[in-house]
């Protein structure tokens, strides 16, 4: 039995991954140039809280500052001031030992004008102790270390630095790009899945040994009990990587490469074997095996260990990304299988409340004051590894100065497309078993407006968001909206069990129509 067709490729996809939204610091340009030579000049990235301190909008209006080096110290005494003190200066100093806070009220009182904290990750740190520093504004701002030592190597000792932050674009098409893949993922993958169906009810009407059949596809379908004990393994795996990250980190990241390089060789494959050429075989082991499989086999493969080499390059690293992690969804959209709507609301439900606990709720569990989830769909702020469990696009900023930040990204986690698309590629089995597409339409269409209702929430709050908190409610209400107006929530509930049920019966008495007048007379 292959990885996806075991509990941990759901697992990879479900962990930490059920989150859109954005890096939580808002992201600022740092011009540093060499004293006494402002044609030599560079522009950098650098991350800050605009609730705490504001920069102006353009690099005319922005302060310039002398940089002091003091990544030798960890600035968390005053003594560990420089006797020629940093005053007016912009001072750079490493992530820890104490807290960041701690440090920023200590450059303030020696009269430094910003922090700059350089750390191995651009995110923003957290502001667990914020409430007991309310009288720091000093600009706290992070740059990352690659960054920091390319300034010195580049620039040298003495460097002017002035911040600023431009102002993005009204309109994000990120989020265009975000919708489109969704969408275009769970529709596949429904339509995918309706499509096995179909050759499934063929292949059962002509096969003499129907229950070899169902028994060899039962590893693939979620019971009730069997959704409730995943969900609750999610759960226990989500903590354990909270607690444990920068070792689990690389044993998901290790799981996401063979099971996505499986997924995407089984998308392919599925065209391949459609196409009239290349249909040239060689025998190995007894076995015919097409030419074009071998390739097939190999290209996936060589994608998955570049992405796993590459997958810190932040420039072009999360194109490969997306293609395995759009491979996946469809994969296992099309390879597991709800077996009713009742399987449906029971995973839907248990996932949305796992949503929006690990969203919303663990801030007020975590010592850091941070979400769970968010924390783990972005990296820890001391580990640059990722989980490789979302879809990442990078901001569409054309030719704007601002495209020196590599960073934010809008984040889609697997779940969010996964989850759902279950639901509708159940509903595209239903529709195929009794001959419609209403209930495939409905539940695709639904899911668009959810997602659309997901943006604009995350536009108007500023905040990451928990996708599934708008996408359950937007495509149950609709399924089951479309089920009773149609009188078919009875069948739509208890779905091919039902079905099942009215087909045996159906062929028992086609085939022996003595049977049930036998049974009413007495032996």
């Amino acid at each position: 039995m292959g990885l996806l067709h075991s509990p941990l490729a759901p697992l990879v996809a479900l962990l930490g991954s059920c989150l859109l939204g954005l890096a939580a610091a808002q992201e600022a340009i740092l011009h540093a140039s060499a004293e006494g030579k402002p044609s030599l000049s560079r522009d950098y990235c650098v991350h800050y809280n605009p609730n705490w301190t504001r920069l102006p909008g353009s690099l005319e209006n922005a302060t310039s500052l002398s940089l002091m080096n003091l990544t030798g110290t960890p600035l968390c005494h005053p003594s560990d001031i420089p006797p020629g003190g940093i005053k007016n200066k912009a001072v750079v100093v490493q992530w820890g030992p104490c807290h960041f806070l701690e440090k920023a009220k200590i450059a303030q009182d020696g009269g430094a004008e910003a922090l700059l904290i350089a750390n191995s990750s651009i995110l923003f740190p957290s502001s667990r102790n914020r409430s007991e520093f309310q009288n720091v504004t000093i600009l706290i701002a992070v740059i990352s270390q690659k960054d920091f030592e390319d300034m010195k190597q580049t620039l040298g000792d003495n460097i002017t630095v002035e911040m600023y932050s431009p102002s993005w674009p009204n309109f994000d098409y990120t989020m265009v790009v975000i919708f489109a893949i969704a969408v275009f993922t769970v529709a596949l993958g429904g339509y995918w899945s309706g499509l096995i169906e179909l050759e499934h009810m063929k292949a059962a009407a002509d096969a003499e040994d129907s229950e070899m059949r169902k028994k060899k596809e039962e590893h693939l379908t979620f019971s009730p009990l069997t959704v409730i004990v995943f969900v609750v393994i999610c759960c226990v795996m989500i903590v354990l990587l909270y607690f444990f990250y920068k070792w689990l980190v690389y044993v998901m990241i290790a799981i996401f490469c063979i099971a996505s390089a499986m997924s995407l060789y089984n998308c392919l494959a599925a065209l391949i074997h459609r196409m009239p050429c290349g249909q040239c075989t060689i025998s190995c082991c007894g076995k015919n095996i097409k030419v074009s499989l071998v390739f097939l086999s190999g290209l996936c493969i060589s994608v998955a260990v570049v992405w796993a080499v590459f997958r810190n390059e932040d420039r072009w690293a999360w194109i490969l990304q997306d293609i395995l992690g759009i491979a996946f969804c469809l994969n296992l959209i099309k390879t597991m299988k709800l077996p009713n709507f009742m399987s449906c609301v029971i995973l839907l439900g248990l996932l949305l409340l796992y949503d929006v606990f690990f969203v919303f709720i663990t801030p007020f569990i975590t010592k850091n004051g941070e979400s769970i989830m968010v924390e783990l769909a972005a990296g820890p702020s001391e580990n640059a590894e990722k989980l490789p469990v979302l879809i990442r696009v990078p901001k569409l900023i054309g030719y704007s100065v601002m495209s020196v930040c590599f960073m934010p990204v809008s984040l889609l986690g697997f779940g969010d497309i996964i989850v759902p698309g279950l639901l509708i590629a159940y509903c595209r089995r239903f529709d195929v078993q009794n001959g419609s597409s209403i209930y495939y339409i409905s539940s695709t269409i639904a899911y668009a407006v959810g997602m659309i209702i997901t943006f604009v929430v995350l536009a108007l709050m500023k905040k990451g968001q928990p996708a599934l908190l708008y996408l359950v409610p937007c495509t149950l209400i609709t399924i089951s909206v479309v089920a009773w107006s149609r009188k078919e929530m009875k069948k739509f509930w208890k779905g091919s069990s039902y079905q099942v049920m009215d087909h045996l019966d159906y062929s028992t008495n086609e085939e022996n129509p003595a049977t049930t007048e036998e049974q009413t007379v007495p032996q």
